[in-house]
């Protein structure tokens, strides 16, 4: 049976005739308007219905890969995993299954899912399926562990499947072995790897040592992260604006000119501080009181090469809320609309609350007006909730959302 009639059956089966119905039909959806959609939408039913509509046209894998994944991290939150593992066995029979980035997707989708074993079985498949099997595939396969949370099973599998299939591991494969090593609460094995790979002539990269540096410091081990700082910096190892962010997020919230040292650091090393540099400096501010000089560090973000995301608006809207400066708070979300970088559902629950706590009714109403428009689906059944408790809430609206459940947690958690 012909792939794209394959899907279109599995399509079918799997999608609810409601749930169809409300989808744009599949030859009026663009490749980028499938990927943008599927980025909000949560309803499994409707993602599956977008991404298999389009499938077949991703001409690149990584744009492939970021709409499939999409899909089946929707279906497996549903626990819906009989779907994800139809979805992905389909594609076996697709031609693009002989190149290696296509059947990587597969195998990384698997691990999204947590469904680990299925994953090392389209691993094992690859000589059949006559795919070549390289670093490329074993780096999916180490992720694929990972992200199925069996952290401990990754250095095993490390030295058995290079072993096995003849394989040599890559920087990337050391890097997702540090990974484990953290995830598993072992940071000092993931030193120990980095010494393994100063011998073997495999580079550090940035992303690895930021891995490590990041544990310490979650860990509550800053002594040990600044020694290894230190270490790294003699060695004269380029470190890149993601590690230095790590280390002054460790410092944001303590005194902002420690932080402001760091960012100095940061500078003198010959590299640009982005826009979460500039979010960690402005929190060490609000966090300390000074919410002039954290409005000045957001006002020159544009001056300084940055635009302000969802981060910077979240946190100073939340720290205008803690100092119940409600109109300010207003002010930045109006600004945060014209960027399409609205914050999260809660951040904006507790602005409409104090707006409406200190009788500012037209704003709260403005407010929750463009939420409507903005937020997605699955959180509007909150949000009306939140306008009738609130007193914002149309007599109509109210009457339709009487018997309507809040979302859940989770659900919230995702969006934001």
């Amino acid at each position: 049976m012909p792939y794209a009639l394959r899907l279109r059956n599995f399509r079918h089966l799997s999608t609810s005739a409601a749930a169809a119905a409300t989808v744009t039909p599949p030859s009026s959806i663009s490749i980028s308007n499938a990927k943008s959609r599927l980025r909000s939408e949560y309803d499994p039913d409707k993602a599956l219905e977008i991404y298999t509509s389009v499938s077949k046209h991703y001409s690149s894998p990584l744009a492939s890969r970021y709409a499939q994944e999409f899909t089946v991290r929707r279906l497996a939150k549903a626990r819906r995993f009989s779907d994800v593992e139809s979805l992905i066995e389909s594609q076996k029979s697709d031609p693009k299954i002989t190149e290696e980035p296509f059947l990587c997707t597969l195998i990384r989708s698997y691990g999204i899912a947590g469904m680990f074993d299925q994953a090392l079985n389209t691993f094992s498949q690859m000589d059949s399926l006559g795919t070549p099997r390289t670093a490329l595939s074993f780096n999916a396969l180490l992720s694929a562990c990972n992200q199925s949370r069996l952290y401990d099973k990754v250095p095993n599998m490390f030295v058995e499947i290079p072993e096995k299939y003849g394989l040599s591991p890559d920087k990337i494969s050391y890097g997702i072995l540090v990974k484990s090593f953290c995830e598993a609460g072992a940071p000092e094995k993931a030193i120990e790897t980095l010494n393994v790979m100063e011998e073997k002539n495999v580079e550090v990269t940035a992303v690895t040592f930021t891995t490590i540096l990041d544990n310490l410091y979650n860990k509550g081990k800053s002594e040990e992260a600044e020694k290894l700082w230190s270490e790294r910096v003699k060695k004269g190892c380029e470190l890149d604006v993601a590690a230095h962010n790590v280390r002054i997020m460790n410092a944001q919230s303590g005194d902002p000119e420690k932080v402001k040292e760091l960012f100095e650091e940061l500078i003198n090393a010959g590299l640009k501080p982005d826009t979460i540099s500039y979010n960690y400096l402005m929190t060490s501010y609000c966090k300390s009181g000074m919410m002039d000089k954290a409005e000045s560090v957001y006002e020159k973000l544009e001056e300084n090469g940055c635009k302000p995301n969802a981060v910077t608006f979240r946190t100073l809207i939340s720290f205008h809320c803690r100092n119940e400066d409600y109109e300010a708070g207003y002010k930045i979300f109006k600004v945060s609309v014209k960027r399409s970088k609205i914050p999260d559902f809660t951040t904006m629950k507790i602005l409409v609350e104090g707006l409406v706590k200190v009788k500012k009714m037209k704003a709260a109403k403005g407010l929750t007006r463009t939420i409507k428009k903005k937020f997605p689906h699955n959180l509007l059944k909150s949000w009306s909730k939140v306008e009738q408790e609130l007193g914002l809430a149309s007599a109509d609206t109210a009457s339709a959302s009487a018997d309507t459940a809040s979302t859940s947690a989770e659900e919230q958690e995702d969006a934001a």
